[in-house]
């Protein structure tokens, strides 16, 4: 799963490389972003191949829900299976988004201890992971979007960890992706390459949401007993 990542870069950067347009959407760069929080999201333009970042509440509420109650737990949605399930099966033929990402977060428990590790692509650089959307109008008649990260096996960097990680789209992917048009895009949910991966232990200072900042990020020596994971 993925519960914890990290976007960094200034919403300038991230517009820039992913080409969208944000408006007037603003946001700073975030260190621990959890769930439930707003997150930037890029879309595609229904009527024309342009992208659009906007903020959306991380966890998927369906249209047809009739509370949201069960955000929190559909922060992620499995691809091996997530065309077969009512909440996600018409996001993911129709409403498919880029998430931007430049880190997420895992932990290993080995006993009673939980050590955190962040993991990166090509150094900490940006990348995307493979999203859905969809809208919910809540008691008040307000709109709600609403996200959720796709999910497959882990690869060689981050099995040690946890036995699954987020779908991390190629960027010559991403308007495929993005595509109303495609009608299948199951094919482009691939594993990422371990070789372009790396991870490393963190503190547990990003344990707590309410901690936001470079400290969450930086590198930290792993607990004695985690290091013969890696070796």
């Amino acid at each position: 799963m993925c519960g914890r990542y990290r976007l960094s870069r200034r919403k300038q950067i991230v517009e820039e490389y992913f080409g969208s347009d944000c408006g007037e959407e603003n946001w700073g760069p975030r260190y621990n972003i959890a769930p439930t929080q707003p997150v930037p999201v890029i879309r595609q333009s229904p009527k024309e191949p342009s992208r659009q970042l906007s903020l959306m509440r991380w966890g998927l509420i369906p249209s047809w829900a009739k509370d949201a109650s069960g955000a929190a737990m559909m922060i992620n949605a499995r691809s091996e299976t997530a065309n077969t399930k009512p909440a996600y099966r018409e996001p993911l033929k129709f409403r498919r988004c880029l998430i931007p990402a430049d880190g997420f977060y895992e932990w290993q428990r080995a006993g009673k201890y939980k050590q955190p590790y962040c993991f990166e692509v090509n150094d900490g650089q940006l990348f995307a992971f493979a999203g859905i959307w969809d809208s919910w109008k809540d008691p008040s008649g307000s709109w709600i979007r609403t996200c959720s990260i796709l999910t497959t096996t882990a690869n060689a960097v981050t099995s040690p960890v946890h036995n699954r990680m987020p779908v991390i789209l190629a960027p010559d992917s991403y308007d495929r992706w993005l595509d109303p048009r495609t009608a299948d895009a199951s094919a482009l949910l691939k594993l990422w390459d371990p070789g372009l991966m790396r991870c490393y232990p963190v503190g547990t200072r990003i344990n707590q949401v309410a901690n936001d900042d470079e400290e969450c990020a930086r590198p930290v020596e792993a607990a004695p007993a985690q290091h013969q994971l890696f070796a």
